[in-house]
């Protein structure tokens, strides 16, 4: 009787192992970026950077006016607001550019640093901490340099993130 010989290709045998594996990493892989496009918190994380970048940017558009740009300064920070705080801005206005025509000062505000205080992205509603360094120049003297803390309170509107209120972050010792 003739012995058939089953000699195993070892070349063909590792070909095959390599395909399984890619194959099974390949699925995997797919599988882990659909999971994380479709994961709540990576759309979370968007609305915190988003309402943080619109804080920002609309603490420093408040804290920077041009007494020879006022229309633009003024314009600018009706753009950064809603609500209530959009309202005082508007019904105010008038007597505001009377006060810096007058005092004709420049302040320009430069971000040190913000944090998100809060986020209830289903309310649309965020609240925002920002260090800034506001830097005022009167006609005559040196330029006046303060830093400060400002907490805002953000609402999304169809525009984005806009402030609808902002006051000074209280400073000092907290301990009675």
């Amino acid at each position: 009787m003739a012995r058939v010989r089953t000699t195993r290709n070892p070349l063909r045998a590792a070909a095959v192992a390599l395909t399984v594996v890619a194959a099974v990493a390949a699925g995997w892989g797919g599988w882990s970026r659909y999971d994380a496009a479709h994961d709540d918190s990576a759309a979370y994380a968007q609305a915190r950077d988003d309402a943080l970048a619109a804080g920002e940017q609309a603490v420093q558009n408040m804290n920077t006016l041009d007494h020879a740009r006022l229309t633009e300064g003024l314009d600018s920070w009706e753009d950064s607001t809603t609500g209530d705080l959009h309202e005082q801005l508007v019904d105010g206005r008038d007597a505001f550019v009377e006060q810096i025509e007058a005092a004709k000062t420049v302040s320009t505000a430069k971000v040190l640093s913000g944090a998100v205080t809060e986020l209830d992205d289903r309310e649309g509603k965020a609240g925002v901490m920002v260090a800034l360094r506001v830097t005022v120049t009167a006609p005559e003297g040196e330029p006046a340099v303060k830093e400060s803390r400002m907490l805002g309170q953000l609402t999304r509107t169809p525009g984005g993130w806009k402030l609808s209120a902002l006051g000074q972050a209280p400073v000092g010792n907290t301990t009675g």
